[in-house]
C-alpha cells in the first residue's frame, strides 16, 4: 500500500472514528487498516489517534495531519481525472428523503448509472441531519432550510406547498374561507425528526408570511404518514404539491386557501468540505441539479 493509499486509510478511519467501520467502508481487513496507520505514526514520528473501547479521535497533531491528507488526495485525484480522462468511480454514499428519492431519483437513477458505471451508488433513506461525517456519508438530499455549521449546503431547488384536505372532511366540516376559521377545523401536525414541536402552517397575505399553530389531535413526523392521514379524513395538512398531485387530480384531496399558498419549501443538497472536490460528488451534485431543473423548470 503507498503512501496515498496509506492516508485514504488514515482519513476513513478518522471520518468514522472506528477501525471496523473504515474497513467495511474500504473492503479490507481491520487488521491492514491497524497496521496502516500504525506504521504511518511511526514513520512521521508522532500519536495521530486516541484509542478507546468505544471510538476512536484524533489528536491535535491528528487533525492537522488529517487537514493536510485531505489536501493531498485532492490535488491527486484531480491530477489523476485530468490527464487520464477517467470517469469518476467508487464508492458514493448517499441520504436521502425517501419520498424525494422515488418520486425525482430514481425514474432518472438508470440515466445516471448509465453515465458513471464505475460508482458504486448506496442510497440510504432519511429526514434527518445525519452526522455525516461520522456516519461516512458523501452528501445528503433535505427539504428544508438547513442548519449546520459543519457541511456546504447548496440549495438545488424550490417546491410549491399546497394546503388540502379529503374531499369527506371538508363535506363533514366544510372549506375554510379564510384562515381564520381554521380554529374550527382540524389539523394533522407534521414534526421533523429531532424537532420538539410541530411546524406552524404558513400562508402568504399580502406579501406577508402569517403561521399559526392549531392544536393538532394526530401529529406524525413521516410525509408518507401526513398525506395518508390527509386521505382517511383526518385533518387538513401542508405538503408539497408534487407528493399529493395525484390525489387532487383524482378529487381525493382538494386544495384550499389556494390564495394564501405556504411559502415554498427549499431543497439542498449538503456534504462535507472534504467532500466537495471529489469527482464523483461532484457529477452527483451535477446530475441532481439537472434532475430538478428537467422536474421543476421553474425554480
Amino acid at each position: 500500500m503507498d503512501r496515498i493509499d496509506a492516508m485514504r486509510v488514515f482519513t476513513r478511519v478518522l471520518e468514522r472514528q472506528s477501525f471496523t467501520e473504515a474497513a467495511e467502508d474500504l473492503n479490507i481487513a481491520r487488521s491492514t487498516v491497524t497496521d496502516v496507520v500504525k506504521r504511518l505514526e511511526k514513520r512521521i514520528g508522532v500519536v495521530l489517534l486516541e484509542r478507546t473501547t468505544r471510538q476512536v479521535t484524533p489528536t491535535i497533531d491528528g487533525e492537522a495531519f488529517y487537514r493536510r491528507c485531505l489536501s493531498i488526495i485532492q490535488d491527486m485525484e484531480d491530477a489523476e481525472a485530468l490527464f487520464s480522462g477517467e470517469k469518476p468511480k467508487g464508492a458514493l454514499r448517499v441520504d436521502v428523503h425517501g419520498t424525494l428519492a422515488r418520486h425525482f431519483l430514481m425514474p432518472r437513477l438508470p440515466r445516471f448509472l448509465r453515465a458513471y458505471p464505475d460508482i458504486e451508488l448506496y442510497m440510504s433513506e432519511g429526514d434527518r441531519f445525519s452526522d455525516v461525517i461520522r456516519e461516512g456519508i458523501d452528501c445528503v438530499i433535505r427539504v428544508g432550510t438547513p442548519n449546520s455549521e459543519e457541511l456546504v449546503a447548496k440549495q438545488i431547488a424550490l417546491l410549491e406547498e399546497v394546503t388540502v384536505a379529503s374531499s369527506e372532511y371538508l363535506n363533514e366540516f366544510g372549506i375554510p374561507s379564510n384562515i381564520n376559521e381554521l380554529t374550527n377545523h382540524n389539523v394533522v401536525g407534521f414534526r421533523s425528526t429531532g424537532s420538539s414541536v410541530a411546524m406552524p402552517l404558513e400562508f402568504s397575505i399580502e406579501n406577508t408570511i402569517k403561521t399559526i399553530s392549531p392544536i393538532a389531535s394526530l401529529t406524525v413526523n413521516a410525509a408518507e404518514t401526513l398525506v395518508a392521514a390527509a386521505r382517511l379524513g383526518l385533518g387538513i395538512v401542508q405538503v408539497p404539491r408534487y407528493h399529493v398531485q395525484s390525489d387532487i387530480k383524482n378529487g381525493t384531496l382538494i386544495p384550499i386557501l389556494e390564495e394564501h399558498p405556504p411559502t415554498p419549501s427549499p431543497v439542498s443538497i449538503l456534504y462535507p468540505q472534504n467532500r466537495q472536490h471529489a469527482s464523483r460528488v461532484k457529477v452527483f451534485i451535477d446530475w441532481l441539479e439537472s434532475v430538478f431543473a428537467e422536474s421543476l423548470p421553474n425554480y
